[in-house]
C-alpha cells in the first residue's frame, strides 16, 4: 500500500452465525422449493475496514486483507485476475464496484473455528459485503446482501450452495425461510415472547465436534442422487415438515415438541446418507441424552467434523454436568458459548476523519 495516503474513515460490520437449521438441504437448487427454520447466534463474524484516501492517481483501489484467524495479511493484486489465498474473501471484493481513488485494509475475525458447519463463511461474506457496500453509491438491504453473498459462492466460485446461511446472517433472529423458487425466498422472523426467547437461549448448546467440516464424497453422492431426473426426493419433504413443526413448537413455547422436530430432522439427514451423522456426533448425542437432552440437530449438511446443536430440559444443572463429561469423548469436542442474536447484519462508521 502506498505511503502517500490519509486515513479517511473506519467501517465496522458484524453478522451472526447460524445453528439448528431445521429443513436444511431443502434450500438448494435441486430441491427447487424448500422450507428452513434456523437460529442466528453470537459469536458473530467481524469485519473492520480502514479506508485511506490516496494522494496519488490510482488506476485501481489498493486493497490489503488481514485474515486474523489464519494469520494471513497480504495485498490483492490489481487487477484481480484469479482468486488465490482466500477465494471467498477475494471474490467478495471482486464483486463490488469500489471507488478507484481509495486504499483499504480489511481485517476479518471470527471466534468460531473454521469448518464448524454454522454458516460462518456466509456470515463473513455478508459482513464483508455490507462493509464494502458503504463505500459504494446507495445501500443494499439485508435481502440484497444475502443474495449477493450467495452469488459470490455460486457464480464467482462455482460452489454448491443453499440460501439459508446468508439469509440468517442478514436478518438475524429465528428465521422461517420459505424458498418458493430457487434462489428466491420469503423470510419471516419469528416474534417470540421474552420468556420463550430466554428459555430457548438457556436450553440450547453448540458443541464443536473437534475437527473442521469440509464437503466430502458423501455430500457429492447425496447431491448426485437428488439431482437425477425422477429422483425420490420424499425425504426433502420430511425435512421441510421439520422446519414447519419447529416453527409451530416455538410459537407454542413447547420445547419438548421443538426437540422432537430436531431429532426427526437429524434422522432424516441419516436417511439421505448414514454418514451425514458422524460417529463422534452419535457419541455426543448419547452422552447428552444421559443428562437430560430432549433435542439434537447436526448442524449444516452433516458429515465428519462440524458441530451439533443440543436442546436440554428445564434443569440447568444437567447442562453443566454434561459439560464436565464432554471431554471424555474422542476427537476432543467442546462447547462454544452462544447467545441468540435478535439482530442480523450491523454496519456503521466507527471513525470518520474530517
Amino acid at each position: 500500500m502506498s505511503d502517500k495516503k490519509r486515513l479517511k474513515c473506519v467501517i465496522s460490520a458484524v453478522a451472526p452465525i447460524r445453528i439448528c437449521d431445521l429443513g436444511g438441504w431443502t434450500d438448494t437448487w435441486f430441491a427447487e422449493q424448500g422450507t428452513v427454520l434456523n437460529i442466528a447466534v453470537y459469536p458473530y463474524a467481524e469485519v473492520q475496514i480502514s479506508v485511506f484516501e490516496s494522494t496519488e492517481d490510482l488506476v485501481e483501489p489498493e486493497i490489503i486483507l488481514n485474515v486474523e484467524n489464519f494469520r494471513d495479511r497480504y495485498a490483492l493484486p490489481t487487477p484481480l485476475m484469479e482468486y488465490d489465498k482466500h477465494p471467498l474473501l477475494e471474490a467478495c471484493v471482486d464483486i463490488m464496484s469500489l471507488p478507484k481513488n481509495i486504499s483499504i485494509e480489511v481485517n476479518l475475525h471470527s471466534e468460531v473455528p473454521p469448518g464448524c458447519s454454522t454458516g460462518t463463511s456466509a456470515a463473513v461474506s455478508v459482513a464483508l459485503l455490507a462493509g464494502l457496500d458503504l463505500l459504494t453509491p446507495g445501500e443494499l438491504a439485508p435481502y440484497e446482501l444475502a443474495m449477493l453473498a450467495h452469488r459470490v459462492e455460486t457464480e464467482k466460485l462455482g460452489l454448491q450452495c443453499g440460501i439459508q446461511d446468508q439469509l440468517c446472517s442478514a436478518y438475524g433472529g429465528i428465521c422461517y425461510i420459505e424458498m418458493y423458487q430457487y434462489p428466491h425466498a420469503s423470510v419471516s422472523p419469528l416474534l417470540l415472547s421474552n420468556n420463550v426467547w430466554w428459555e430457548l437461549e438457556r436450553r440450547l448448546m453448540l458443541v464443536y465436534l473437534g475437527r473442521s467440516h469440509s464437503s466430502s464424497e458423501v455430500h457429492k453422492r447425496v447431491i448426485q442422487k437428488l439431482e437425477q431426473r425422477g429422483a425420490d426426493k420424499s425425504v426433502l419433504r420430511v425435512l421441510q415438515r421439520c422446519a414447519q413443526r419447529g416453527k409451530n413448537a416455538l410459537y407454542d413455547g413447547d420445547f419438548v415438541e421443538f426437540g422432537r422436530a430436531m431429532i426427526e430432522n437429524t434422522e432424516a439427514q441419516m436417511e439421505l446418507h448414514p454418514l451425514l451423522v458422524s460417529e463422534t456426533a452419535k457419541k455426543v448425542i448419547d452422552l447428552a441424552k444421559e443428562f437430560g437432552a430432549i433435542g439434537w440437530k447436526v448442524n449444516g449438511a452433516g458429515g465428519e467434523g462440524g458441530s451439533l446443536t443440543l436442546l436440554f430440559d428445564e434443569h440447568s444443572t444437567n447442562k453443566r454436568n454434561f459439560l464436565r463429561e464432554l471431554s471424555q469423548i474422542g476427537e476432543h469436542p467442546k462447547a462454544i458459548p452462544i447467545y441468540l442474536a435478535r439482530m442480523g447484519i450491523r454496519r456503521w462508521i466507527t471513525r470518520k476523519i474530517p
